[in-house]
Order: structure tokens, then sequence, then C-alpha cells
């Protein structure tokens, strides 16, 4: 029949079997009207509910002649309803007829479904159509005019009814015997259609390289790189409920909001609203929802979209047909298949789908009265009834990794690039411990054998890595590593694992291993290694021997600092490190000494610490982690970062660099650049500016506004400086990105020195060229992946017109002047005030320095220092840790600071002060009898502690200090963590005068005894003591006993120590460490080795116990004037 869109009762129809709402088979009265709706899943099936809400047009029908109307109507539907063959015409008539171009079909190949009806059919249809127009007009024009309907009436109603049903079961008794009839199969009308090639679409070819855009496309890898991201689909299968959605929409956000990146995702409810609304769930239609989706995935994957598709796509066919499809425009596609049980489904049932299969409401529900064809050989399987959301989403991001599609780490929001090697997490959140893990582990390192010593530089090196200011390593270096960084200045790196390299520099290095890895790398040129001795080498085996993974780290001053895991223990090959990392040979060059003079072993290793390295001298709030810093950025809505490095004072023309840095960022389109003022807080040469010196000095400029305090940060940088020019600048500028910086700001002479005077080549003069090190850098992996930049100057100068400094003018040189850092240091030393104009050629004649130099606060600080300069002890030269010693403070009083040639412990009884070398007994007679007697020991240097602290002999009451180097400096034991308590007993004497059998004499000092308990006894402390043994040392020519001892509460004091083997017994293994340690450990200042009397053994108890009373008779006749004193010993208040 000929469409008639004109007609009512013809769209109403086509409304009614489109929708197929089927609701004339009951009679329908006005007392109770109902009607319904259809709920369809994206799993297929049809569920009818049932509502009771009335609906907007309920007054109408309460209208007799509306019902009159209704019923005709109904007759003329329900005869239409009956028949199936009718469908298919009104099915045509719903759908526009294609032309033959469009269906891919010639007029000569016409395969278009016949669609039959018989005559009476047609005349049946006319007749109701012409009928219902007739009573429709009739109803109107009775209802305009308010006259009711005669004879209407519920008999009427009745017999109206009734005819409904007769022609109803006429009809279908009529339409089973029909045999000519054929429905329109609108499925195998698609697949014919698409099985044609279409005569007229132009396959759309993508431009050549540098080939005419008129072309359809841009070359994909032009898209590609000007996106910075790569197209794949992931085409994720599986049955409801098993987590397609959660999981798209959790990676989704992961790479959205994390990684910048753009995505697509294609379900079954943003496809269904649009693209695919008019399919419904038969095979057919699924098999064409596919196919649509699957097209739309390729258009998005090819723009660079990562497009997630999470339909049910229940046949394995049509999965294939969409794998094929990407495959041959060369597009990544990757099957992930949610592997999980139709059980497993049915108990998670998260829409109540399941439920209602179970009760009968939906039927043909794929997976269960519908197939579901599961996945043969999916890239990724996820049985995700086993994981958790973020363990799959953790899976198919390392699967966009492996396929190229996704690179480096998570990006932040504002922009500013995030450590190298970034994860997810800073490397503080997972190498500086917190809550309940740092007590567990505390404890653990404390009964480990293993032990390593780390000085104050190797302090500075932990705090760098704890922090992750040389990201992406975690811990001190192992030897492969090692090497990429001497001979690469670099190294490789694959912190997701997409060349199977990710743990290369966290494990053990192994020679065997020649597998190619992916080059990817990350810059690193210094060699940030902790050195160690052979008794720590010798302990910290012993430790594996038993089973141990792990090494304590403990610093001078006997703090447990944290652990170092799965110890790799390597040659110190120093000169391949010097010479690799210096390219040159001077043993006076500072750094280069710190090298020799450390042990002959490296230990590599992975590091945990049990809080933040903090050094207590004032200036820690200055000191800011990366993450801390990267937050203080974003604070000041940074859009770019750049650091500035300072080693001195800042005057105005280090101001002049950073504010024209500044200046030409805003030139290249940055709205905020933020300044990071960084100056350098870790061990400098003694002739640098103090770190206070200079953090108080910054922050005067700031004060005063030479740099604006808005767009400028300061933030003390905790790196050592190691004075490698070209090769350091790199990691200089790699570890200020590591907080969010992008831009570094290099000047002339980067990282340089002098050379020293026993230089092997150019002595006393620069080591390094000063246009090397920004040379370098620029060519440097730091730079290569564009988030590190530099900012590079020329000298600058003093403009004596206008008082700023600035780079020189050409055209008038008379007007500029160079002021040095020598020249700055002797104005600050003689105090020189501020020039008047016109400004001297002689600032030194003339005693001033120019007006806008340096901010008169700021250029007070310079002063006071230049002028104290020689005041030991008033300034901080570096990071340092401020600590208070472990001491007895019931019988102690500190004086001066620990760790400082002013540290004084003295000691008092009863409120007066005394001499513990004089004033306190020998004999402990509350413990001691005839059958075991029993000592006082004075604790000098609790176990673990480096600081070398004994009695004064010479100062009054002997408090003790600590010993001194020959240039002054404090000394500490450097051969390793003590593992002992040390002191001496009081009231003896080695006599010098008194020559042995081997013909020395004493060393002149109190008898010395070693306590070999189990825990550090507070420095100052008094403890009772039995007697073990001793160690004869010869020392320098002196005998210098080391009594052995037991603290008299431990259970071990208790039994008989006749010979070394019953100290052995009861201590097993102790006595060899302290064998060697007695002789070696002055090696590792570089002395020779001590000998040992009686072969190396300790005597037995009963000889020890000769020996101190043979000490305490020689004390007696020191302090009674009958033995030949030193004229500097104090010898206690009553003598």
């Amino acid at each position: 029949k000929p469409r008639r869109d004109d007609d009512d009762e013809s769209l109403l129809l086509k409304s009614v079997l489109e929708n197929k709402i089927f609701f004339f088979g009951t009679a329908v009265m006005p007392s109770q009207i109902s009607y319904a709706k259809v709920a369809q899943s994206e799993e297929g099936g049809t569920i009818s509910e049932q509502s009771n809400e009335s609906p907007s047009w309920m007054p109408l029908v309460k209208r007799p002649a509306i019902w009159i109307g209704a019923l005709i109507l109904a007759l003329g539907i329900g005869v239409l309803l009956t028949n199936g063959s009718h469908n298919a015409v009104l099915a045509e008539e719903a759908l526009d007829e294609p032309t033959s171009a469009l269906r891919g079909i010639s007029p000569s190949n016409n395969v278009e479904p016949k669609i039959l009806y018989s005559a009476s059919e047609t005349s049946m249809l006319d007749a109701a159509l012409q009928e219902n127009a007739e009573l429709r007009q009739r109803i109107a024009h009775l209802e305009s005019s308010k006259t009711p309907l005669a004879g209407v009436d519920d008999a009427s109603f009745s017999a109206l009814f009734e005819e409904n049903n007769r022609l109803r079961a006429a009809l279908a008794e009529k339409s089973s015997s029909t045999t000519n009839q054929v429905s329109f199969d609108i499925g195998s009308y698609r697949a014919q259609a698409l099985a044609a090639t279409p005569p007229n679409i132009i396959e759309c070819a993508q431009a050549g390289e540098g080939g005419s855009q008129e072309a359809c496309h841009l070359p994909r890898n032009k898209r590609y790189e000007a996106l910075d991201q790569k197209g794949i689909t992931l085409w994720m299968t599986g049955l409801s409920g098993s987590g397609k959605s959660t999981i798209a929409r959790a990676l989704e956000e992961e790479l959205v909001l994390k990684y910048g990146k753009h995505v697509q995702q294609l379900d079954g409810d943003n496809v269904r609203t649009g693209l695919n609304r008019d399919l419904g769930f038969s095979q057919a239609d699924r098999a064409e929802s596919v196919r649509r989706v699957g097209e739309m995935a390729c258009l998005f994957n090819n723009g660079g979209t990562i497009t997630l598709v999470t339909l049910v796509s229940p046949y394995r066919a049509d999965r294939d047909e969409a794998r094929k499809r990407h495959e041959d425009q060369g597009l990544k596609f990757l099957e992930v298949f949610l592997d999980v049980p139709l059980n497993v489904v049915q108990d998670r049932d998260p829409k109540g789908l399941y439920a209602k299969v179970a009760a009968g409401e939906i039927k043909g529900f794929t997976g269960v009265d519908a197939p579901y064809e599961p996945p043969l050989s999916p890239e990724v399987s996820l049985p995700n009834q086993q994981m958790t959301v973020d363990e799959c989403v953790a899976v198919l991001m390392d699967a966009l990794r492996r396929q190229g599609v996704l690179s480096g780490g998570p990006a932040d929001a504002s922009g500013l690039p995030l450590p190298p090697g970034f994860t997810g997490n800073w490397l503080e959140e997972e190498l500086i411990l917190t809550g309940s893990m740092v007590n567990q582990r505390r404890q653990e390192a404390l009964r480990l054998t293993g032990r390593a010593r780390l000085n104050d530089i190797d302090l500075n090196w932990l705090h760098v890595i704890s922090e992750g200011w040389a990201a992406p390593i975690r811990g001190f270096l192992r030897e492969g590593p090692l090497l990429q960084a001497l001979h690469f200045n670099s190294l490789v790196v694959d912190p997701f694992n997409v060349s199977g390299a990710r743990d290369l520099i966290y494990t053990g290095t192994d020679w065997n291993d020649y597998e190619t890895r992916g080059r990817t790398r990350t810059s690193l040129s210094v060699p940030i290694v902790l050195p160690i001795t052979k008794h720590t080498k010798d302990i910290i085996e012993a430790g594996q021997n038993k089973g141990e993974d792990a090494v304590a780290l403990y610093d001078k001053d006997g703090r447990i600092l944290g652990l170092l895991k799965n110890p790799e223990i390597y040659v110190n090959r120093k000169e391949e490190i010097v010479t690799r990392c210096f390219g040159a040979i001077d043993p006076g060059h500072p750094y280069i000494a710190h090298i020799y003079s450390g042990g002959d072993w490296l230990l590599g290793g992975e590091i945990e610490i049990f809080e933040r390295i903090t050094y207590n001298d004032g200036l820690d709030q200055w000191r800011l982690s990366p993450k801390q810093l990267y937050a203080q950025f974003i604070s000041k809505k940074a859009d770019v970062v750049f650091a500035f490095q300072t080693r001195n004072p800042t005057h105005a023309g280090h101001a002049y660099l950073m504010r024209t840095g500044r200046e030409r960022l805003l030139a290249k389109g940055y709205k905020n650049p933020i300044l990071w003022l960084s100056p350098l807080g870790g061990w400098t040469k003694s002739d640098d500016v103090p770190l206070d010196v200079r953090v108080k000095q910054h922050q005067a400029i700031l004060d005063e506004k030479m740099l604006d305090p808005d767009w400028t940060v300061m933030g003390i940088w905790p790196a050592p400086m190691v004075y490698a020019g070209p090769t350091e600048v790199q990691f200089h500028a790699l570890s200020r990105r590591a907080a969010g910086a992008s831009y570094f700001v290099v000047g002339r002479d980067a990282a340089g020195i002098k050379s020293s005077q026993v230089a092997v080549w150019n002595p006393d003069d620069d080591m390094y060229d000063a246009n090397h090190a920004r040379y370098v850098l620029q060519m440097s992996p730091v730079l290569e992946d564009l988030e590190m930049k530099l900012l590079s100057f020329d000298k600058f100068f003093y403009d004596k017109s206008d008082h700023q400094m600035k780079a020189m003018d050409p055209s008038r040189p008379d007007d500029f002047i160079s002021i040095s850092g020598s020249k700055m240091r002797a104005l600050a030393r003689q105090g020189a005030v501020p020039c008047t104009d016109p400004i001297p050629s002689d600032l030194l004649a003339a005693n001033c320095v120019p007006q806008g130099f340096m901010v008169p606060s700021g250029w007070a600080i310079v002063c006071d220092y230049y002028q104290h300069i020689d005041e030991a002890g008033r300034y901080i030269p570096w990071s340092k840790p401020v600590v208070q010693p472990l001491y007895d403070a019931s019988q102690t009083m500190p004086h001066g600071q620990y760790g400082t040639n002013d540290f004084a412990l003295f000691f008092t009884h009863q409120g007066r002060q005394v001499s513990p070398w004089h004033d306190i007994p020998l004999e402990d007679t509350t413990t001691s009898s005839s059958y075991r007697r029993t000592f006082n020991f004075v604790t000098e240097i609790p176990m673990y502690t480096s600081a070398k602290m004994e009695v004064a002999k010479d100062r009054w009451f002997n408090p003790i200090m600590q010993d001194t180097l020959k240039n002054g400096e404090p000394r500490y034991y450097l051969y390793g963590v003590p593992f002992f308590n040390y002191g001496m007993l009081p009231q003896t004497w080695e006599d010098p005068q008194i020559k042995d059998a081997l013909g020395f004499g004493g060393d002149d000092d109190p008898l010395d005894l070693v306590e070999i308990g189990d825990d550090p006894l507070p420095m100052g402390s008094i403890t009772s003591i039995v007697v073990l043994g001793s160690i004869e040392l010869i020392d320098e020519g002196e005998t210098d006993h080391k009594i052995l001892a037991i603290r008299s509460t431990d259970p071990r004091a208790s039994y008989s120590y006749e010979s070394y083997t019953d100290i052995e017994k009861h201590f097993p293994g102790k006595i060899a460490l302290l064998v060697d340690w007695m002789k070696r450990y002055k090696t590792a200042e570089g002395k020779g080795e001590n000998e040992l009397a009686n072969n190396d053994e300790p005597v037995s108890a009963t000889q020890a116990l000769a020996i101190i009373d043979e000490c305490h008779q020689r004390w007696q006749a020191l302090v009674s004037g009958q033995a030949k004193a030193s004229p500097e010993f104090w010898l206690g208040s009553l003598h």
C-alpha cells in the first residue's frame, strides 16, 4: 500500500507495530486503565512490567464518545495484529526503501524480498480504516456539540467486543492456513547488502610523508606525534556482571586524570542511545552492533584515541571480524577477556538481571539461555574474581606499555614534570617508613649481624636517595648500575617492565646476562656509592651466612637509620671511578681525596629508613623534599619552574640572571614561572661559604624584595658537592627535575674547581673549561625527553650609570665594572660601606660596595662572616646532624655541642663535681666477692658510636671529651660500626716507665676496657662488670691493654673464663671480630696495622685481673707523687 503519513490511523498502527505493544487483546474498561512498559537489557531478552500510574490522558477516556471511537479503532487494529503478513507490510512502510546504489544491488540482480498479502486482507484493512475515520469524525462532532450518544449502553459495548473477538478469531484461523506469505528478514537483507562492494564509495587514502594534505587523512604517525599519543582498541568481552564497564571506567580515569591521555569508551549504553538504537537482540542485530562499534573503534583508534569497547559481543566470529578490520588498517587491537564464571556473575548480579532470568521474566539471556562464546586466545585475560579493580587496571596499563601506546609515568594536571621513573608514588612514600612498620623494621635491624657505618657525606647521599632526588634509584648503586653511570652517565630504566628490565638496577649484578634490553635511559652521572672496610664486609658476609638478607645502617653518632636490603659487595675501584667521573687525576682535589680515603669495598642495595633525615641545625625549615617542593610550586599556581643553584651569597648579578630567566620564560608563553632558589646543602670544600650564611643571606634578599617572594621558593638541595664540572652538572639538572623544575639556570664553569698543586696536569688552574659544563648539559640524556631544559647566561657586569647588573653594552664599556668573587670577599672582610656617586674604579681602595650590589641586610650577613671566618664552630659549613649523645643524665652534665671540640661531659656525685678517673672507686664493693670480683666501668664510647671519646687527663675534673685529629677536627672511628661498649677502669694507669718482657712501656692512659654485652651503655654511665680476659695491643711502641668484660647482670657473667676457648664458647665469633678490629681499625685512617701479643689471642681472666691490680698500683703511685706524671695531668682536687 502507498504510505499514508497524513493518516492518523496509519501512524498509530505503525507506532504500535514498531514498539511491539500488545494491549488490545483484553477489554479495557474506564474503571481499570493500565498501560505497558517494555524494558530491554543489553544482554538480551524482554522484560514486561505493569504500572498503575495514570497516564496524562486519563480524563479523556472517561467520555463515552471517546470509548466508542477507541473500540472501533481497536477492532481495526486487532484485525491487523492477528496476521503476520501485515507486519511485513508495516515494516516496509516504516523503512524508507533503500536505493539500489546504496544497497550495492544493481537493478539486474535485485534480490529485494517479495512481501505478499491477499486481496481479502487488503479489503478488510481498507474497510477498517474507512470505518475508523468515519467514526472519529462522528465522535468529534458529537463531542463538540456535547450531544449524548443515543443507544449507547453496556449492551452496545458488549456487542462491539463480541464482534471484535469474532473477527480476530476468523482472521487468526485464516492466517494459520496461509502459505504464500514471506516475513521480512532484516538480518538477511543487511548481510546481503554488506556482502557487495558499494560502487560509489572511494577508499579514503592517507597522505604520504610530506605529501599533500588534500588526501583524506593526515599520516597516522604525524597525528600520533602531534598528539603525543598512539591509538589502540581494547575490546573487553565477558558475561554480564563480569566487570567490563567497572574496570573500563577505572582504566579511563587512570589514563585521563593521571596520564592526560585521550580515551573513549564505547559500551552498550552509549551506543544504544544513538548509533545502535534501531537494533534488537537477535543474532543478526548483535552482529550488526559489533560491526558498527568495531568500525567506530577503528576511527577513534586511527585518530590517536585509546578506545575501550565494553560490549558483551557474545559471538566469536563477530569479534574476530572486528579484529580483522583493525588489522587490515594496521591498527593495534587487544582482546581482553573478563574471565569470570557464570556462577560468580550470578552471585554479583549488579543489575538484578540474573534474578529476573531465574524468575522467568527475561528470556534469551546471554550465558544462560542464549550462547556466549569465550575467546580462544585473548591478549589479556582478567579472572577478576581473584583480583581487585586496581590490579586489573595495572595489568591493562602494563599491556598498553608493552604495545608502545603508553610510555613514561603519570602526568600531573599542573603540567609540571614528575621525577624520572615515576609510577604513581613519590619515592619518599616508599623509602621512608611510617606507622607500625617503623618499629617492626627497627627491631629487625637491631638483631642483624651485618652493620654498616655512614659518615656525614654518606648521610647526605642517604638523604638524596630516600627523598627521591636521584630517582629512580632506590639505594646505593650496585656494581652494574655504577658501571652504567660511569661509562654512560645514565642508567637503563624500565619502571613498568615493558622490556623486562624493571629490576635491572635493583638486583644483584649478573655478569652472564647478555640479553638485549630496552634502551630507555635516565641520566645519572655521579657515583652514589657506599664505601665500606674489610671489617664491615666480613660481618655482613657473616650475617649472610646465617641467612640474613639485609644490613643495618648506622650514622657516626650511633643512631640506627634504616636497612639496606639484598646487599651486594664489590671492589671499590677508586681510580676507575675518579678518572671516569672527573676526567682528571688530582689527589689534592677534595672529593677525589674523599674517594681515595674510603674503604676498599663498596656496598650496594636498596634502602628503607625509619624517619626523614633531619639535621637539627636550625635550617630544617628550608629542607623540603621533592614532594613538598612540588606542592609549593602548585600552591603558587606555577605553570613552569626554573631552578637556580647557589653555592655563594646572592648579589645583584645573580638576581639579574634570575629575573632575566623569568622574563625569557614569559616570552615563551608561560603565564606564571616560579623560581626555585636552590642553595646546595650537602658537603662542600672547607673554603666555601657556610650553608647557614648563604641561607640567611638568601632569605634577606627575599625579605627586601631583590627577588619577589610571590614567584620564588627557597629550598635547600641536600646533595654533596662533587666538583666534577661537566659530569656533575648533569646530575644537578636531573635532581632539580625530580622536584618539578623544567629549566635549570647554568652559568660559566658550573660545578667547576681549580686544580690543586699536585694535579697531574694543569696544576693551580681551572680543571675544566668555563664553557664545557653547559655544552655537555645540553647534549645530556637529561634533556632527551624535553622535560628539562637549560637557561644559559654569559658573564655580567655592574653598570655604574644605573647601578644595575647586566650584560655589557659594547658601545660604552667604561660604564661597566666587574666585581669578582675574590673582590667581594675582600670588601666584606674590610666591612665595606655603600659607595656614593660617582662609583670609584678602585673599590678596595675606597672600601665601598656599589649601590644595589646587594641588599643591606644581606651584605651585613656576608661581612659578619668574613670578619669572623677563623672562628671555628661559629657557622654551619654544610648539612651535618646536630645530635645529643646517649649519656647518663643522672650523674653527668654536658657542656657545649656534641660533635665539636667544645663538648665536655662532666661527672657529679651528690651535687658536687667529681673526676671519673680519680674519684670513682675501681672495685664495685656492693657486688664484689672473693670468688667473683666486680669492677666499676666508666663508658666513654657507647656501642655503635664512632666518636672517639675519652677522659681528658689534662682537663679540670677530667671530663669526657672527643679526641682530635692533627688538623684539630674531631676524631671518629672509620673502620666500621663499633659492636662493643668502650671505656676505662677508674683509678688505673698504664705507666710508660714500666716495661714489659718485650720492652714496651704503658701508653700513659687509664686502663681501657671493652664490654661485649648486647646493648649500648650510656656515655658517662658507671656499670658493674666481670672480667673475661685481656688483649694486649702494641700501639706505636706502647703497651695498650684492652680488658675484656661483661656487665655483671648478664647471665654469662657467672661462668669461669680461664682461656680463649671459654670466651669463644659463650661469645661465639666475638673474639675474632675484636682481634680484627684492634689490629686494623687505624688502617681506615691511613695508618698501619697494630700488633697483638700472645699470638693474637686474649689472655685469661686471671691474668687480666693481675694486669688490673698492677695498673691500680701504678695509679696510686701517680696520684701520690711516687711516679713521674705528665705536668698536664689533672690528678684530682685532693692531689
